[in-house]
């Protein structure tokens, strides 16, 4: 697996239904079950819109990206400066790696208790940026 730099600064991984699995926020704002839950309504409603729903969108000087695979949403921001695309590579990075260390069975039967998803960090560390 090939990483990028480290560019994702903040990283939350969803379900389908809004549930927060893991996330990584340096400076949170808001808590992580309410931002899944905002997420997949924005999500949803993108839907209606358009076909395949929010891919990226940016506020002040941050840049978020969403990457929807297998039932999952993952969505990442980084600096406004930051392409996109560079985004959106690392969160496909980021997706393969879940799957890998996450098989289907622990996915299917995690029971929502998201301590199971705790130990995710140590295995993407070089796409995340330094906590300063």
């Amino acid at each position: 697996m090939v990483f990028l730099a480290k560019i994702l600064k903040d990283l939350w991984i969803l379900t389908e239904s809004g549930l927060t699995i893991y996330d990584r926020v340096i400076d949170s704002k808001i808590g992580s079950q309410v931002f899944g839950g905002l997420m997949t309504a924005l999500n949803t409603y993108a839907e209606t819109l358009t076909e395949g729903g929010l891919s990226n969108f940016e506020l002040s000087n941050i840049s978020f990206s969403i990457l929807k695979k297998n039932h999952f949403l993952f969505e990442a921001n980084s600096s406004k400066k930051t392409k996109s695309k560079k985004i959106l590579n690392e969160l496909k990075n980021v997706s393969d790696i879940f799957f890998k260390v996450y098989d289907e069975e622990v996915l299917k039967n995690f029971s929502y208790n998201i301590r199971v998803f705790v130990d995710f960090k140590n295995h993407i560390i070089d796409s995340l940026e330094e906590v300063h």
